[in-house]
């Protein structure tokens, strides 16, 4: 039997609250070990995955016994500040059961929309992976407040996947797919298996904005799978109270394929390529030009000249000694500590700069050799390390 997670490498996986806790007994043991089984088996063949989670409030709520009932702000908040403790500490145990750690990355909706946050989360995000760590992310409910919620873990989801160019989203619901209606009140509703483009009419399945469906439930899903699928991450929604959830995907069970536009990395880079406003340039010697071309980061080391003013995370031009634009991407130095540690080794660069010190200037991820890649480009995988 085929796999159907062949091929992605890098897998963020969205889970809800109902999943991990009962109301009344908390969390669901039993089902979050079976999760971290699939994860560890998936670890074992050297994917990546990242794990959005609900659950924090409605855990929370439980441990302090709360009474039923809507909860004002200040009380959503404790109970999230309680639970995400316990969150926390449930997912450490069930992950080291196989050896893996867990690391807690709590975000607000600044966190992926702005520039020095997004960067910041996902330079955290990326460092987990490498150290071979399994990210647990969950919006921060304990400051969060209406004005900056996402309000849903499916289009939070959708902005971890894009940020951290992923392969794949998995939404684990309460139903098995997208059918074309709500199956509970049409019996005649059909599963689609498979969605090649997001057309008026799949939005139309879900949910439309007059809906008495468009809160919540199907419509988040499908605007998370547009999120998703216009940066180049394929996205499966399936049902995930099941034991073993991702291991059912894997043998086929009844979900729905969103299938993406592109593949991560090339959208990522063609995104950055069609900037027009390059705020900076950095000259860059021969040894650079030889590096650059053989797919390497851009180090300080080889850059000569730093020229223009910009911030961490801006487009840049990178030229070589006779004024050619061979690349541009995204820096990770603003200007003015560009110039302190351009032309330095690494072994340097943190004595100059201490604990903010980068190894790259601008990375291999954020980096396009050239003005405009074509389609058909050879781009070195994202997953490379």
């Amino acid at each position: 039997m085929s796999d159907a997670l062949h091929g992605y490498g890098r897998i963020v996986v969205k889970i809800g609250s109902a999943l991990l806790v009962d109301r009344e007994r908390g969390l669901k043991s039993d089902w979050l070990r079976s999760l971290a089984d699939d994860v560890a088996a998936l670890a074992r063949e050297g994917r990546e995955v990242m794990l959005v989670s609900s659950g924090a409030i409605a855990l929370g709520r439980a441990i302090m016994k709360l009474p039923p009932g809507a909860l004002k702000l200040e009380e959503a908040q404790a109970a999230a500040a309680v639970g995400q403790i316990a969150l926390a500490r449930a997912y450490s145990e069930a992950l080291g059961r196989h050896s893996l750690e867990a690391g807690q990355i709590l975000l607000t909706l600044r966190d992926t929309e702005e520039r020095r946050p997004y960067l910041n989360a996902r330079a955290t995000v990326g460092t987990l992976l490498q150290f071979g760590a399994v990210p647990v992310i969950n919006e921060n409910d304990t400051v969060a407040t209406t004005e900056i919620r996402y309000g849903d873990n499916d289009r939070l989801a959708a902005r971890v996947a894009t940020m951290m160019s992923a392969d794949l989203l998995i939404l684990l619901s309460d139903i098995d797919g997208l059918y074309t209606a709500p199956p509970a009140q049409d019996p005649d509703a059909r599963h689609i298996p498979t969605v090649d483009a997001i057309t008026p009419q799949i939005e139309a399945m879900a949910g439309g904005a007059a809906s008495i469906f468009s809160r919540g439930g199907m419509k988040t899903k499908v605007d998370a799978a547009k999120i998703a699928t216009q940066a180049g991450t394929a996205m499966i929604i399936t049902l995930g109270s099941r034991a073993n959830p991702l291991d059912a995907i894997r043998r086929g069970e009844r979900q729905t394929l969103f299938r993406a536009a592109t593949d991560p990395v090339r959208a990522r880079k063609r995104w950055i390529a069609g900037h027009l406003n390059a705020t900076g340039r950095l000259t860059v010697d021969e040894g650079a030009v030889r590096a650059l071309q053989g797919g390497k980061s851009l180090l300080p080391a080889g850059v000569k000249r730093v020229d223009g003013e910009f911030r961490r995370g801006d487009t840049i031009l990178v030229l070589d000694e006779t004024g050619a634009e061979i690349a541009r991407g995204l820096v990770a130095y603003d200007s003015g500590d560009a110039r302190l540690v351009a032309g330095l080794r690494s072994s340097a660069i943190e004595e100059q700069l201490g604990a903010s010190a980068r190894t790259a200037m601008i990375h291999r991820d954020d980096l396009v050799m050239g003005r405009l890649p074509t389609e058909d480009a050879a781009e070195e995988s994202h997953h490379a390390r």
